[in-house]
């Protein structure tokens, strides 16, 4: 059976992008440092199983458009939690505005606009 490691995602900051993400989801740092050929730094963030590579590209990267527009770009990122209410109190300590609430079969979810403007779904499956 197949699972997925982690996915990379290119970001202005990553350490502040690291912080935030380890203070809403209580994951660490894996892994930080420059990438190979010194074109820019990269935090790994997560569990022991999986992560979250945020790569910081060196001076010159510009702003990308649109990824829903774009194929092959991010959409959101979805994380399921064990207490949907104790992180989503944890967003909003961090600053962040949860909305697009719903309670589904088999779960609930929200969403919020996390760092960088980077949307991130947190679901529940209890």
């Amino acid at each position: 059976m197949a699972r997925l490691e982690h996915a990379n995602l290119t970001v202005g900051n990553a350490e502040a992008f690291a912080d935030v993400l380890c203070a809403v989801f209580a994951w660490s740092v894996r892994w930080s440092g420059d990438v190979l050929g010194g074109a820019g730094r990269s935090v790994h963030v997560g569990g022991a199983d999986s992560y979250l590579a945020l790569y910081e590209p060196g001076a010159g990267a510009g702003q990308g458009v649109d990824t829903y527009v774009t194929r092959g770009g991010l959409n959101h990122l979805g994380v399921v939690v064990d207490d949907l209410d104790q992180v989503e109190a944890r967003v909003v300590a961090a600053g962040y505005h949860p909305h697009n609430h719903a309670a589904y079969e088999p779960g609930r979810r929200f969403y919020f606009d996390g760092p960088e403007g980077v949307e991130i779904e947190v679901v529940a499956y209890a």
